[in-house]
C-alpha cells in the first residue's frame, strides 16, 4: 500500500477529463492526506504534462500511442521524471502497485473497463466515475470486489447522495431498513417542450443543458434522461436493489441529488451546490470529511425547490433502461452500446432525435438473455450490439 501510513497512494485513470481534473483540485486542497502515484491520459498530453510537473507522480500512461511517443519525448525534459507505462497493460499495471490505495476510474467508455476490474481483483478502494463498469459488467465487478475486499465508492453525484444518505454503510452491505431510493434528474433542455417539437431538435439544443457543463454525448443522454436509466442500473447493482426499488423524480434546480426512503418512514435526502468536487472529496476522504472547495449550500438563498414525476412519453429511454434492467446483463450491454451508436448518430444529424429511442429498443429487443460470465463475454455481446446498432443508423430512413 502507500509509502507513508498516513498518506493515501492515488492512481487517476483519465486525469485529464472533468473528474480527473477536479480530482486533482480536491488532492491540491489537502496536500498532506494523498500522494498522486500515477495518471493516465489518451491524447491531452500538453495538460498532463502540466499535472506532472504539479503532482510528480511515480507513473504515467498514455494510452494513444502516437501521444505516448510524444509525451515520451517531453519528458526528457522534466526533473526526476515518472516511468512513462505502455499503452497496452499499463493501466492494468499502476492499479495493482502496492503503493496505491485508491484508484480513481474515470476513463469513460469500455475502455476504462478493464483496468476498473483489475481495481477490484486488487483489493483497492475504487472510486466509480465509470459508468460502463456496471452497466456492461456489474455481477462480475461486485464479485471481484467482494472476493478481494475491495470498497467501491461511486462518484456519481446521485449515488455518492444514496451512499451518504446510508451514514456510510459500506454498497456491499444489506441495506437496512430501506424501502426505495430517489434519484433526482434536472430534466435536461426539453422539460417543458411540446412534444411534438422534439422531432425537430437540433444537436446544439440536445447539448444545451440547463445546470450542468458537460461533454456532448453525456448532455444528449441528459436530455433523453438515458443517463437516469443508466444510473438506475448502477444503483441496482451497488446498492443490491430491485428496478422497483429505484425511484425518478425530476428536480430542475439540481439541488437535492438523491433521497433514501426507510421503512419507518424518514426519508432522508443530500443537498449541495451541483459540483462533482463534493462526491469526489466524500469518495477520497471515506469514511472521513475532508475539504473540497465547494460552499455550503444555503436554503435560505435557494428558490422553491421543485419535485416532477418523470413523463413516460417523454422521456421512453428511462422506461427502456429499467426493462433492460429487468431483463439482465446481456441487455443492459446492448443498450449502452447501442445508445452511443445512437447518440453519435443523432450528433452527425444522420438520424433525428426520437430516433435514439427507437435505435436502442430495436438493438435491445433482438439481444438474447445470456450469461455473463467473463469479460470477454461483455466486449463480445457489446461488439455484436454496436455492430448491429452501426448497420440500423446507416440504413435508416
Amino acid at each position: 500500500m502507500a509509502q507513508d501510513k498516513n498518506t493515501t497512494g492515488v492512481a487517476i485513470l483519465g486525469s485529464t477529463g472533468s473528474i480527473g481534473r477536479s480530482t486533482l483540485d480536491v488532492i491540491a486542497r489537502n496536500p498532506d492526506r494523498f500522494k498522486v502515484v500515477a495518471l493516465s491520459a489518451h491524447q491531452s498530453i500538453d495538460l498532463l504534462l502540466q499535472q506532472v510537473i504539479q503532482f510528480k507522480p511515480q507513473y504515467v500512461v498514455v494510452t494513444d500511442a502516437a501521444a505516448a511517443a510524444t509525451f515520451k519525448v517531453q519528458l526528457k525534459d522534466i526533473a526526476d521524471s515518472p516511468q512513462l507505462l505502455s499503452a497496452e497493460n499499463g493501466l492494468v499495471e499502476v492499479v495493482q502497485l502496492d503503493a496505491v490505495d485508491s484508484v480513481m476510474a474515470a476513463i469513460v467508455g469500455g475502455a476504462g473497463l478493464p483496468s476498473t476490474l483489475a481495481a477490484a481483483d486488487a483489493g483497492k478502494n475504487v472510486l466509480l466515475a465509470n459508468k460502463e463498469a456496471l452497466v456492461m459488467a456489474g455481477e462480475l465487478l461486485l464479485t471481484a470486489a467482494a472476493e478481494s475486499s475491495a470498497r467501491l465508492l461511486p462518484i456519481d453525484s446521485e449515488h455518492n447522495a444514496v451512499l451518504q444518505c446510508l451514514a456510510n454503510q459500506s454498497v456491499s452491505q444489506p441495506m437496512l431498513g430501506v424501502e426505495h431510493i430517489t434519484l433526482t434528474a434536472s430534466g435536461g433542455p426539453f422539460l417543458k417542450t411540446p412534444l411534438e417539437q422534439l422531432a425537430s431538435v437540433t444537436p446544439e439544443q440536445a447539448c444545451a443543458h440547463p445546470n450542468w457543463d458537460m461533454g456532448r454525448k453525456i448532455s444528449v443522454d441528459s436530455a433523453t434522461m438515458m443517463n437516469k436509466g443508466l444510473e438506475v442500473i448502477e444503483a441496482c447493482f451497488l446498492f443490491g436493489l430491485s428496478p422497483n426499488q429505484v425511484k425518478v423524480l425530476i428536480h430542475p434546480q439540481s439541488l437535492v441529488h438523491a433521497m433514501v426512503s426507510y421503512c419507518d418512514g424518514s426519508v432522508l435526502a443530500h443537498l449541495g451546490h451541483p459540483d462533482m468536487c463534493v462526491p469526489i472529496a466524500h469518495a477520497l476522504g471515506w469514511p472521513e470529511r475532508i475539504t473540497s472547495g465547494v460552499a455550503p449550500l444555503s436554503l435560505a438563498d435557494c428558490a422553491n425547490l421543485e419535485f416532477y414525476e418523470p413523463d413516460a412519453e417523454r422521456f421512453p429511454c428511462l422506461t427502456l433502461a429499467l426493462d433492460a434492467q429487468r431483463a439482465g446483463q446481456a441487455a443492459t450491454i446492448a443498450l449502452n452500446a447501442a445508445n452511443e451508436i445512437a447518440v453519435s448518430a443523432f450528433l452527425k444529424s444522420a438520424i433525428v432525435y426520437q430516433d435514439i429511442y427507437k435505435v436502442v429498443a430495436t438493438i435491445v429487443e433482438q439481444e438474447e438473455a445470456i450469461k455473463i460470465q467473463t469479460i470477454e463475454d461483455v466486449f463480445r455481446v457489446d461488439a455484436r450490439a454496436r455492430r448491429e446498432a452501426e448497420r440500423l443508423v446507416t440504413n435508416w430512413t
